[in-house]
């Protein structure tokens, strides 16, 4: 080989190279773009999911004590229910709310909003006064069945109406689906115990 031509082939092999650095820093370039484009939604996602306003403070800290009360009123059936219907309903209640009364819990402990401040609803929103509670506790059997059937149905509207204010005012996209679900839930279980109150003679 002659020496041009070994000069040729050296500046060749150069040129190659450079080619190549600068196909592997457009590259990584390009990569750190996308996984930075991709952090960023993410980021933006997880915001937007945190995003709350006070509509879901509110639903949240009057759901719960609503939520007690309701479990309260279930774990009576267990030893004063006569129909059977009635005690699966009450169980049904009970499996359903206890979950959600934690989550709504961890919501406000996350939001900073933990503070009840809910003595004001102990005869709003559907909720049962001290001598409502006491006639369902001192009831049995196929009154308990039916004082249980009526006092539900109308803690349940207030549930529901409740539900309804924050689909319609809330931000949190997770406080929303819950609403959303308590609303269909509960009007569906309106709707069942009602039937089943007529069936009872009620």
């Amino acid at each position: 080989m002659t020496r041009k031509t070994t000069l040729l082939a050296g500046a060749l092999l150069t040129g190659a190279l450079a080619l190549t650095g600068c196909s592997e820093d457009s590259g990584a370039s390009h990569m750190d773009s996308m996984e930075s484009g991709s952090a960023d939604s993410t980021s933006t996602s997880a915001s937007e999911n945190a995003a709350f306003n006070d509509a879901d403070v509110t639903f949240a800290q009057g759901m719960i004590p609503h939520h007690q009360q309701a479990i309260e009123m279930a774990q009576m059936a267990s030893e004063r229910a006569q129909d059977p219907r009635v005690l699966g309903l009450a169980s049904r209640i009970e499996a359903a709310q206890q979950p959600e009364i934690e989550t709504l819990t961890g919501w406000l402990k996350e939001w900073g909003a933990e503070d009840d401040g809910m003595g004001g609803m102990e005869h709003g929103g559907g909720m049962m006064s001290e001598e409502d509670m006491n006639a369902l506790m001192a009831a049995s059997g196929a009154e308990f069945d039916r004082l249980f059937l009526e006092q539900m149905i109308e803690h349940h509207t207030g549930a529901v109406e409740m539900a309804t204010t924050e689909a319609g005012e809330g931000q949190n996209t997770e406080a929303l689906a819950m609403a959303n679900n308590i609303r269909d839930t509960q009007n569906a279980e309106i709707a069942e115990m009602r039937q089943l109150l007529t069936e009872l003679g009620g």
